[in-house]
């Protein structure tokens, strides 16, 4: 059986790939480059999956074990063809809020989030069943490409607010160090561009402290004090091995009811980032979305199922290969390795957790940045007219919602917001308008997304498969 866990060397040697040269999955560079990308990976998912947990009130080094496992689920389920880590969900942080308010515990919140997961996992079962027309037939291109940006977009106030304020002119020199690095280097060091951008990140910081002393500004936790910009302290206090603290779930059903419309976003982000990935390896893709759907909802009922968060195909290292053009596997078992070391050695998950703010400002800001223009990569590729109001309306709602983290309350348990909210009224926008208007406006876009599909041949227009350009 083909696990997708042998990969031929890029180029013969898997040495350095040739400027603009794609490294596909199931292709690798050398062993010592593949584990340095994986540590990329790592450091790129790390920021977003410890403070997912954190703010969750759930074990930030279970939440990075766990993210391990279900990588490796998800590399296995879908046999190496689909490069995606799995990391904390940061879509389940306002339900987890919500829980706790009304007296939620850790694991009612648990329980609620692995209810989500089977929920999904069936959901995949079903597209695995019927195939990926019902995805597709749900969300054409004008829709994917939206929920694309959306979910990319919805990360910059976690930029603005979070990151950057804590130290701006290091933020901005490591913005700038990154982005020349991304465009000006050659070779395997272009590769790996964001990690020698959290590197100097690291320098600067210390050389600051050194310089100017302590910085008075917002700490993580948004507290406006005098604190160093690089405190390793946490790193000496953590042990070397330790294993994480696990519970049980429990099951409420009003936990369950606050938690379930998060499924929306869940499919809808699985499938934008299944469609982002196709995008960028010219992979036909269509028949792994229900498998990779399925194995996000699985991993998230094994990593609920011992007190860690849910889990989803990650952005951030997304963004990590676009700017790499390594869509290698092997690069993925390698940061799964990492992960699975970081949570298990609190002092490795310390090192890796002093990143200062300010550094992740800077490195955030193009990253995310990244993301949300994959969706307007899809928009341009399937020639999406946004000249067409039928296409513009939806999809310029539902993104501003998303960017904007708008809130829709229902009663006072339950709520919508950001990237739930905002794909929900892309796709119902869409379709509602779409029923109503107008037959010459219908007739500017296929239903289906055309040319990167395996529809026209099932269903014999005679057209055949066409690779998606990446």
């Amino acid at each position: 059986m083909d696990l997708g866990v042998r990969w031929k060397l890029h180029g013969g040697d898997g040495r350095t790939p040739a400027p603009g040269a794609v490294v596909r999955p199931d292709e690798r560079l050398t062993w010592p480059r593949t584990v340095g990308l994986g540590a990329q990976h790592v450091v790129a998912m790390f920021g977003a999956s410890f403070v997912a947990p954190v703010l969750m009130g759930l074990d930030p080094n279970l939440a990075i074990m766990m993210s391990g496992v279900a990588t490796v689920i998800f590399l296995l389920a879908t046999r190496g063809r689909v490069p995606s880590y799995l990391g904390c969900s940061l879509s389940f942080v306002g339900v987890a809020a919500v829980i706790r308010a009304d007296g939620g515990s850790s694991a009612v919140v648990t329980g609620a989030v692995l209810v989500v997961g089977a929920v999904l996992f069936l959901v995949g079962l079903a597209v695995q069943r019927f195939g990926a027309r019902i995805i597709h037939a749900t969300m054409p291109p004008i829709v994917t490409g939206a929920v694309v940006m959306l979910i990319g977009f919805n990360l910059a106030p976690v930029t603005a607010s979070t990151y950057w304020p804590q130290d701006q002119w290091t933020a901005l020199l490591v913005m700038l160090f990154t982005g020349l690095a991304v465009v000006c280097l050659r070779g395997f060091w272009s590769r790996i561009a964001i990690f020698l951008g959290l590197l100097f990140g690291y320098g600067i910081s210390w050389a600051f402290d050194r310089i100017f002393g302590r910085i008075h500004s917002a700490d993580a936790s948004g507290k406006v004090t005098d604190h160093w910009r690089l405190d390793l302290s946490g790193v000496g206090n953590a042990d070397w091995i330790g294993l994480p603290d696990l519970h049980g779930p429990s099951f409420q059903w009003s936990a369950i009811l606050v938690a379930l419309p998060v499924v929306i976003a869940l499919v809808a982000e699985n499938a934008g980032h299944v469609k982002a990935v196709g995008e960028m390896t010219g992979d036909n893709l269509d028949s792994k979305l229900g498998t990779a759907i399925s194995a996000d909802g699985a991993a998230s009922v094994l990593s609920t199922a011992v007190g860690g968060p849910p889990n989803t195909t990650y952005s951030e290292n997304i963004g990590v290969m676009a700017a790499t053009r390594v869509y290698s596997t092997a690069a993925y078992w390698a940061a799964a390795g990492f992960a699975l070391l970081f949570g298990v050695c609190p002092k490795f998950g310390a090192i890796v957790a002093a990143i200062p703010g300010g550094v992740l400002g800077g490195i955030t800001v193009i990253l995310y940045g990244m993301i949300g223009l994959l969706g307007a990569q899809i928009w341009i590729n399937a020639k999406v007219d946004l000249r067409n109001s039928l296409n513009l309306v939806p999809a310029a709602a539902g993104i501003i919602i998303g960017v904007g983290n708008v809130t829709l309350e229902f009663t006072d348990t339950f709520e919508l917001s950001g990237i739930a909210l905002g794909t929900l009224v892309v796709i119902t926008g869409y379709h509602t308008l779409r029923a109503f208007a107008p037959a010459h406006l219908k007739t500017q876009e296929p239903l289906l997304d055309e040319g990167t599909s395996s529809y026209d041949e099932e269903h014999g227009t005679g057209e055949g498969t066409q690779r998606a350009s990446s």
